[in-house]
C-alpha cells in the first residue's frame, strides 16, 4: 500500500482491493446508502440493502459473510435483535454503523456480540475496510474447523459448531459462553486471571469494578451442572481467577498439599468450598 498523489496535489491512499465478501446493508440513510453501494460495487462485493430487521433464521438464508447495521432503524428492540442475531449466527462479522452514542451503548452493542461499531458520519472507505478486517478475523477462526474437539469430562466442545455437548446434547450457550467455555478448557488446568479471560474474549483491557467475567462464569456453570450434575468443571481461586479442570464427583477425594499455616483439619475440600462460597457472596452482592 503506498499514498498516490492526485493532479491536486492532495495525497491519497491507495491499496489492493478487498477480497469480495457478501453483504448486507440494514440502513435507512439514503444518501450513506448511496455512496456505501457505490464503493461495494466498485469492490466487487455482492450487496443488498435492508430497510427493516428481519428474522436470524431469514438471515441465514442469505449466506452473508457480513452485516453493517444502523440500531436506530431498529428502535427499542435493537438490543434484543442484535443479541439474538448474534446468539443465531456466531459465524457472522456484525458491524455497527450508526450515529452518535454513548460509552455505555458501545460497550453493551460489543458485549452482545457487534465486533466493531463506526459513528457516523464516516468515510465509506473506512466502512468497507473495517468489514474486511471484521471478515479476515472471522475466516482465520473457521480454520479451527480441522482441529479435534476438546474434551472435558463429559463435555466435548466443538470449535466448528461454536457450541459444547454432552452425551449429544447441546448446552445451547450463547457466543460469549462458548468462548468462555474455550478458552477455560484450551487452557488446560491453568488458572486464567479475570483481567487475562476480559481482554482475550472483550478485546480490551477491563475497567475497574467490571464483573462481567463473573456473570458469564455463573451462567456456564449453571448450564454445566445441570446438563452434566455429577461432575464439576469451572473452580474459582480466591474471587479471582477461574480454573477449569474436570472432576468426577464420584470419584474418591485427593489430598491436595495443604499450606503449613492450615488450621488441623483442614484440606482441600475446605479451601475449594471456601472459595466456592466467597464467589457466590460476591455474585450475589454484585447483583442485587
Amino acid at each position: 500500500m503506498g499514498d498516490t498523489i492526485t493532479s491536486g496535489g492532495e495525497a491519497r491512499i491507495s491499496s489492493p482491493a478487498p477480497a469480495a465478501l457478501r453483504i448486507a446493508v440494514l440502513d435507512r440513510d439514503s444518501g450513506f446508502i448511496q455512496v456505501l453501494c457505490k464503493r461495494l460495487d466498485r469492490a466487487g462485493w455482492e450487496h443488498r440493502v435492508l430497510a427493516s430487521p428481519v428474522p436470524a433464521d431469514e438471515v441465514i438464508s442469505m449466506r452473508l459473510s457480513a452485516m453493517i447495521v444502523d440500531l436506530a432503524v431498529l428502535g427499542p428492540q435493537a438490543w434484543e435483535w442484535l443479541e439474538r442475531l448474534c446468539g443465531a449466527l456466531p459465524e457472522l462479522a456484525i458491524v455497527v454503523c450508526t450515529g452518535p452514542s454513548t460509552v455505555a451503548q458501545r460497550v453493551r452493542g460489543l458485549r452482545l456480540g457487534a465486533d466493531d461499531w463506526i459513528t457516523k458520519p464516516c468515510h465509506p472507505e473506512e466502512v468497507i475496510a473495517r468489514v474486511q478486517s471484521v471478515a479476515r478475523r472471522r475466516r482465520r477462526a473457521t480454520r479451527r474447523t480441522v482441529a479435534a474437539p476438546l474434551l472435558a469430562g463429559e463435555v466435548e466442545i466443538r470449535t466448528d459448531l461454536f457450541q459444547a455437548f454432552v452425551g449429544g446434547a447441546s448446552l445451547d450457550l450463547t457466543r460469549r459462553e462458548f468462548e468462555l467455555i474455550e478458552l477455560l478448557a484450551g487452557a488446560e488446568g491453568r488458572v486464567l486471571e479475570r483481567e487475562e479471560v476480559y481482554s482475550r474474549l472483550w478485546g480490551y483491557t477491563m475497567v475497574r469494578g467490571d464483573r462481567s467475567v463473573d456473570v458469564f462464569v455463573r451462567k456456564l456453570r449453571q448450564k454445566l451442572e445441570k446438563a452434566s450434575p455429577r461432575w464439576r468443571y469451572i473452580h474459582p481461586h480466591f474471587g479471582t481467577a477461574y480454573r477449569c479442570a474436570a472432576e468426577s464427583l464420584d470419584a474418591e477425594t485427593v489430598d491436595a498439599a495443604v499450606p503449613d499455616s492450615a488450621p488441623v483439619g483442614w484440606d482441600a475440600a475446605d479451601q475449594g468450598e471456601v472459595a466456592g462460597a466467597q464467589e457466590q457472596r460476591e455474585l450475589a452482592a454484585r447483583t442485587v
